[in-house]
């Protein structure tokens, strides 16, 4: 056996010493982290979609997941372990609640709002790069509303896996593929995409000079792939006093003072009042009638397939701009639905001729802390997606399958969504 002598003349056993290093199971603030970067959303000639252009890689990546699901919580460990064993620079953050709950499973520190109430979410609009969703079309839809009162949301990449999964553009099974096509998407030539090599430009050979791009091997996706982004209009929502004053809410997305953002519809409604809501309908800034039903829809194409589609409103493509106006049970026959161009505004009043003294208003599935009294009104217009100097702004960048430079499937995602998910003309006694 080895041995050593010690100070005082004394012979002493030899053992070998290990350092232990503690893993860094750790909850940091959201605010520690770098400002978000501005990705590009740029057109294609082969291709109605956008293509997603970085600047240089995504640092602050944003994990939503559907709640009370053990079978996601243990998928979305398995992403973050993925990201940062391959992409090693990348940040997670995540809701609080999730946060505290599977941090010890990673050996990476996380971050998270500092409040302990959620709805406030400050600073996300100005950490977050990207968003990742882990659910149905719910979670997608409530990923969104963290960004309801900024014009400029972050791509959202979503994977289904909940129940309908309408919005879902990816199986779970796939996420490596998935992230990794956003990730790179921008790299220059030799690192990933590059859209204008597609197009037939040069690139900008000082893209790929960034650093975070160049430590990544073996990750080169070809001159000519780059993510497809789909850009879903939302509503802009204001409500305002009988005498033309915006009112102010709580704290809540549904409820925040100036504009909300809604990524499927409004909704003024009776409520538990038993009788019809008698509401004055305004198209362009002149009357158009007095509706008188259980409420109103107004609905972006995104949310045409869901409340307004229980109400008889028609299914747009999500290319369309456009907003649509259902009526919801309607005592007239010949009150149908309207599709009217994004930029048209859109005003309905409660009228002096309602029984009861207010309505509910509902954003996106979010009920509004305060309804809507008499002579009060919900204003309602699409937001602006793109400025007049053509660059492409606002709006849901949602990743879709497939990728930039790369031939159409003829499986269009819209379609098979209809007739695989909402089975639609469904033949009656029949099995496909």
């Amino acid at each position: 056996m080895r041995t050593l002598r010690g100070a005082q003349g004394l012979i002493v056993p030899w053992r070998r010493q290990f350092s232990a290093s503690r893993a860094r199971r750790k909850i940091k603030d959201i605010g520690e982290l770098p400002d978000r970067i501005w990705p590009k959303y740029q057109e294609t000639r082969n291709n109605e979609l956008l293509a997603l252009q970085w600047p240089s890689p995504p640092r602050n990546i944003l994990l939503v997941k559907k709640e009370g699901v053990d079978t996601v919580t243990d998928s979305l460990i398995e992403l973050a372990k993925h990201v940062h064993s391959t992409y090693p620079s990348v940040a997670f953050i995540l809701e609080p609640q999730v946060a505290s709950k599977i941090h010890n499973a990673l050996s990476f520190p996380i971050y998270t709002t500092p409040s302990a109430s959620y709805s406030s979410r400050p600073n996300l609009h100005e950490k977050v790069d990207m968003t990742a969703t882990l659910g149905g079309d719910g979670t997608i839809l409530y990923a969104s509303s963290l960004f309801a009162t900024t014009p400029h949301v972050p791509p959202i990449l979503s994977f289904g896996m909940g129940t309908l999964g309408f919005l879902g553009e990816w199986k779970f099974k796939e996420f490596k593929r998935a992230f990794r096509e956003v990730y790179m998407s921008g790299a220059g030539a030799g690192y990933g995409s590059s859209l204008l090599e597609a197009e037939g430009e040069k690139p900008d050979l000082s893209v790929s000079q960034v650093t975070g791009w160049s430590t990544i091997r073996g990750k080169s996706m070809g001159p000519s792939r780059g993510a497809r982004i789909l850009l879903r209009n939302r509503l802009k929502v204001g409500i305002f006093a009988a005498d033309g004053e915006r009112i102010s809410g709580d704290d809540r997305t549904a409820s925040a003072n100036g504009d909300v953002y809604a990524m499927n519809e409004v909704i003024i409604h009776r409520g538990k009042d038993p009788h019809l809501a008698i509401v004055e309908v305004f198209v362009g800034g002149r009357f158009l009638t007095e509706a008188v039903a259980d409420g109103m829809i107004i609905s972006t194409p995104t949310g045409s397939t869901a409340y307004s589609l229980s109400s008889g409103g028609s299914i747009i493509h999500p290319l369309v701009s456009s907003l649509l106006l259902t009526p919801i049970c309607p005592r007239s026959l010949s009150f149908r639905p309207l599709v009217l161009p994004a930029n048209t505004p859109i005003t309905l009043r409660l009228s002096k001729k309602n029984r009861s003294k207010e309505v509910e208003v509902s954003i996106d599935g979010v009920r509004r802390s305060h309804g809507v009294g008499v002579g009060m009104e919900v204003r309602v217009y699409g937001e602006e997606i793109r400025s007049p100097d053509g660059v492409w702004k606002g709006g849901i960048p949602c990743v879709t399958r497939g990728n930039v430079g790369v031939e159409a499937s003829s499986d269009d995602g819209w379609v098979g969504g209809l007739n695989g998910l909402l089975k639609f003309n469904y033949p009656f006694g029949e099995e496909t």
